[in-house]
């Protein structure tokens, strides 16, 4: 919305100059810890954007008397991250007592852990506020499933002021992390549009039987599964994309071209990736006197 225009590079540059170096090296030890922590962090940022705008909605957790998004479909079991966001925040406060908030430390975690995994850096626009709800109604509405279809991930991004473009780029961050057993088992049993050694590679650990396996790990990126970089696109055009989601991107569609020009491209998937970052980090953000500054990012002050 229009009060993106509030949020600038520089905010905190008098109020808290130090907020860059004090959420880098924390989350440093956590990717050198797990490297798959980089790849957690960004999907939290995606998600929180996804319901009401990126306004930390998704780190509040549910009390005796208040459902929020954590439990939701899309993030029930997979959403993960919320201890290293508490550790950030902990470090920054100390810091910076009162003044940061978890919306914007969330989207400057995931612009760092995608630097740190190798993949381009950006200036974050800062200054939103934290929300003082959640919605899991929202949270199962606005988010993609793995199960979507081109024009389901297309109108979901669109709904978001994404375009298709937008959306293609994103996607690309699914040359890091891994997804359960559940969320590709679909794909590797019943689509056509898949190799076949890949596919049988991927059900040595799911099983056809739900509820045998569930949960079992597999990497979004056969290749460099630990690296930010094109692969990802590279896997789509010889069909070896782990989601359906994944390769609906290119299987004789609109978004064809685009996956090509990635997979040729790190530089313009690069740059891609950083605009529509930086356009998904604009969406309806709180500021000036709306929301709060959370003390605890899992919890309203």
């Amino acid at each position: 919305g229009s009060s993106s225009a509030h949020l600038s590079t520089n905010f905190y540059s008098s109020s808290c100059p130090k907020v860059f170096s004090t959420i880098k090296p924390v989350l440093q030890s956590a990717i050198a810890k797990e490297k798959r922590m980089g790849a957690s962090i960004l999907r939290l940022f995606f998600h929180d954007c996804f319901v009401n705008g990126c306004d930390g909605s998704i780190l509040l957790a549910d009390t005796a008397n208040f459902r929020g998004e954590q439990h939701a479909g899309p993030n029930n079991g997979s959403v993960r991250g919320f201890k290293v966001i508490d550790k950030i925040k902990t470090a920054v406060e100390n810091a910076c007592p009162g003044v940061v908030s978890c919306a914007d430390i969330l989207a400057v975690a995931a612009r760092d852990s995608v630097v740190i995994l190798g993949g381009p850096d950006w200036k974050v626009k800062l200054g939103r506020r934290d929300a003082r709800t959640a919605s899991a109604t929202l949270a199962n509405n606005n988010i993609p499933p793995p199960t979507s279809s081109l024009s389901n991930l297309i109108s979901k991004f669109a709904a978001q002021g994404l375009s298709t473009k937008d959306m293609v780029a994103l996607s690309g961050a699914h040359t890091i992390g891994q997804a359960r057993c559940t969320s590709f088992r679909g794909h590797i049993y019943n689509d056509a549009d898949i190799d076949a050694s890949f596919a049988s590679l991927r059900q040595k650990i799911c099983p056809r039987k739900s509820g045998s396996g569930d949960t079992n790990l597999a990497p979004l990126d056969l290749q460099t599964p630990t690296a930010f970089d094109n692969n990802y696109y590279k896997n789509l055009i010889n069909k070896k994309g782990l989601l359906h989601s994944d390769q609906e991107l290119f299987n004789n569609g609109a978004t064809d071209s685009l996956v090509k020009s990635y997979s040729n491209s790190e530089g313009s998937f690069n740059s891609d990736f950083v605009k529509a970052m930086i356009k998904m980090g604009d969406i309806s953000p709180l500021t000036g006197s709306k929301g709060e500054i959370r003390k605890i990012c899992s919890k309203i002050n």
